[in-house]
C-alpha cells in the first residue's frame, strides 16, 4: 500500500508476511523514484528486553547490474522494525532479501523486488535532481551523485529537533529555501543532562525527549515517538531542499548549558545511535557531524568520535559527509588522518570579530579534508548589532576565500535556542538575541547573505577551487585554472589581474542584493584590469571560461 504522510519521498510502504519464510514470502512489485525513500516494515515475533539496543537486522538490495546496497534495519516501537532505501539508478529492478542476526522469523529471510523508475516529484529539489552528496577522497567540495558540485549553505537552528512544530518547520524552511540555504545543523537531541522542563513543543521551557536516560549519561532508552514527530520535521526540510546536518549528541554549552551528555556517554553508546541515525534517515539527504563544539582532543572523546565515524562508515551506503564541529579553542585536526572523515568545521566564536585565518589554518593541515567555518558570530547574539546585517555577508565572503571552500554558515540568537517568544524565560542573555523569539530571529537582515553568495556562485565549476593571492596584488581570490576565479573586493573599486590562469569574461555582482552590475573582458596580455563599477560597495567579481 502507499503511504503519503511523508509528501517529498511520497513513501512506498511495504509489509512484510508475518511468520513466512524466506522461500514463502510474498513479493511486491512496485516503482521507486530515484533517489525518493522507499520504506519496507516487518513484525519482529521474537520478544527482547530491549529493541533497540538488542537486535542487529539488515536488508541486501541487489540491482539487475549486480549493484548492492546494504540498509539497516532500525526499531520504531513494538514489534515494528523498518528499512529506509533509495535508488540510485533510474531504471531496472531492485531484489531485495532481510537478515536477522538471531534469526527472528519475523525479520530474516523476507524477499520482495520493486523497478526503479525516473524521478516524478512535482516539487523537484536539487537531491531529487542530482542526488544525494559525498566528498571525494581528497576533495573539498559537496558532489551530487551525478558530479554536480554545490556550496554548502547552511543555517544553525540547532534545537529544531525537540522544540519546533511540523507547522513552524514549514515557515523556517520556506524562509530558508527562498533565501538559498541548502542544509541546517541540528543537534538531534536536546543534549543537557541537568535541564527540565515539560514535555512540550508549546509551553515555555518545555522540550521533546528523544532518550528517556540521557539525564543520566546513558543513550539506550529511545523514545520512538520523539523519532516519529522528528520524521515529519526532517521531511519538511528535505522536501525544501534543505539536507539536515545531523549532530548525535552535543559536546559543548548545549541548549541552556545543563551539562552535554556528549561528553560523558560511552564509545558504545554513541556509536550506536549514529548507526541508528544512519539507519532512519540516511536514504534522505544528510550530511553527519559526529563531533559538536567539545573537547575533542581529549582521550575518551577521541574514542568516542572514532567509534562513532567507522560505525557511520560501515552502514552508510551512499557515503553521505561525516565530519567533526570543533569548539573555538580547538586546534581542529584530532581526525585528520581517519578514512571515514570527509570535513571539519571550526568555531570562530561569538565576538564579532572576523577570524578567517582559522579556516586558512585548517586549509593547511594533511591528508586534505573539507574545510568551513561551521559557527561564526550568531546575528544579534547578547547585544542588538553584534554580527548584524552585512557583517555575516562579509563573514561569508572572507572565509570562502580563505580556505572554507566547503561553503558558508549562519546563525542568529534566539533561532539557534528555538525560543519560543522574546520573553520565554530560563534562556542566558547572552546567547539570545534581545526582544526576539525564533521567528523575529528568522528576518534578521543578515540571513539573507550567506544565501546570496550560494545563488551567486550556483553551477559554476567549483570542485577544487582554492584561495588565491597571486593572481592579484593581495586581493582575495578563488580559482579553478582555465575554469573559474571569483574575486571579492569589499569596497569594490578596479583590480589588475596578472595571471593568464583566470578566464578573461567576467560579470560583476552586487554580493548584497546578487545582482549583476556589469560585465566584462579582460584584455589577453600579462597583466589586464578588471573593473567592478563601485567605489565603497562591495563587489564580487565571477570569471568564467565561457
Amino acid at each position: 500500500m502507499i503511504n503519503q504522510t511523508l509528501p517529498l519521498s511520497v513513501l512506498l510502504l511495504f509489509v512484510a508476511g508475518v511468520g513466512t519464510t524466506g522461500a514463502n514470502a510474498a513479493e511486491s512489485v512496485t516503482e521507486c523514484q530515484q533517489w525518493q525513500e522507499v520504506q519496507l516494515d516487518f513484525t519482529a515475533e521474537q520478544g527482547t528486553g530491549n529493541p533497540y539496543t538488542d537486535v542487529e537486522a539488515w536488508v541486501d538490495f541487489t540491482h539487475d547490474d549486480g549493484t548492492t546496497i546494504r540498509r539497516q534495519m532500525f526499531w520504531d516501537g513494538g514489534n515494528t522494525f523498518r528499512v529506509r532505501f533509495a535508488s540510485p539508478l533510474s531504471s531496472g529492478n531492485w531484489h531485495w532479501q532481510s537478515s536477522d542476526r538471531d534469526n527472528d522469523s519475523g525479520l530474516h529471510g523476507k524477499t520482495g523486488s520493486f523497478q526503479a523508475v525516473e524521478s516524478k516529484t512535482e516539487t523537484p529539489t536539487v537531491f531529487t535532481q542530482h542526488g544525494f552528496w559525498s566528498i571525494p577522497s581528497g576533495g573539498r567540495n559537496l558532489i551530487h551523485a551525478d558530479g554536480t558540485a554545490r556550496l554548502l549553505c547552511a543555517d544553525t537552528a540547532w534545537a529544531l529537533p525537540w522544540r519546533a512544530t511540523v507547522d513552524q518547520v514549514k515557515t523556517y524552511a520556506k524562509d530558508r529555501q527562498d533565501k538559498g540555504y541548502n542544509a541546517v545543523l541540528l543537534m538531534t537531541v536536546q543534549p543537557d543532562l541537568k535541564t527540565t522542563g515539560p514535555r512540550s513543543r508549546t509551553e515555555a521551557k518545555g522540550f521533546d525527549v528523544g532518550f528517556e536516560d540521557l539525564p543520566n549519561g546513558s543513550l539506550q532508552k529511545l523514545n520512538p515517538d520523539y523519532f516519529q514527530t522528528f520524521d515529519q520535521l526532517v521531511d519538511v526540510l528535505t522536501s525544501h531542499g534543505i539536507a539536515p546536518v545531523y549532530q548525535p549528541v552535543f559536546h559543548g554549552y548545549g541548549w541552556k548549558g545543563g551539562g552535554t551528555a556528549g561528553n560523558v556517554v560511552s564509545a558504545e553508546d554513541y556509536a550506536r545511535y549514529c548507526r541508528y541515525l544512519v539507519a532512519r534517515y540516511g536514504a534522505r539527504p544528510a550530511i553527519w557531524l559526529v563531533g559538536g563544539d567539545g573537547p575533542a582532543e581529549k582521550a575518551s572523546i577521541v574514542e568516542q568520535l572514532d567509534a562513532a565515524g567507522t560505525e557511520i562508515e560501515k552502514w552508510d551506503a551512499y557515503q553521505q559527509p561525516t565530519g567533526i564541529h570543533y569548539s573555538p579553542h580547538a586546534k581542529n585536526r584530532t581526525h585528520q588522518d581517519k578514512a571515514w572523515l570527509d570535513f571539519q568545521w571550526c568555531q570562530t566564536g561569538h565576538g564579532g570579530e572576523h577570524l578567517a585565518e582559522r579556516v586558512a589554518d585548517m586549509w593547511r593541515n594533511r591528508p586534505v579534508k573539507a574545510v568551513a567555518n561551521g559557527e561564526p558570530t550568531y546575528e544579534n547574539i547578547g547585544r542588538t548589532g553584534k554580527g548584524a546585517g552585512w557583517w555575516q555577508g562579509h563573514e561569508a565572503w572572507c572565509n570562502l576565500t580563505a580556505g572554507g571552500t566547503m561553503g558558508v554558515v549562519y546563525g542568529a540568537g534566539s533561532l539557534w535556542q528555538w525560543r519560543l517568544d522574546a520573553n520565554e524565560p530560563g534562556h542566558a542573555n547572552w546567547c539570545t538575541a534581545p526582544g526576539a523569539g525564533w521567528r523575529e530571529a528568522l528576518d534578521f537582515e543578515g540571513s539573507k547573505y550567506p544565501g546570496i553568495a550560494a545563488k551567486i556562485l550556483e553551477g559554476l565549476p567549483l570542485a577544487n577551487m582554492e584561495p588565491n593571492w597571486d593572481c592579484t596584488y593581495g586581493r582575495r581570490g578563488l580559482l579553478v585554472p582555465g575554469k573559474l576565479f571569483v574575486l571579492y573586493l569589499p569596497e569594490g573599486g578596479n583590480s589588475a589581474i596578472l595571471c593568464q590562469d583566470v578566464p578573461r569574461s567576467y560579470r560583476v555582482y552586487d554580493p548584497k542584493t546578487g545582482k549583476v552590475m556589469a560585465e566584462g573582458t579582460l584584455e589577453d596580455k600579462p597583466t589586464a584590469e578588471a573593473k567592478s563599477d563601485s567605489s565603497g560597495e562591495p563587489r564580487v567579481l565571477v570569471f568564467t571560461a565561457d
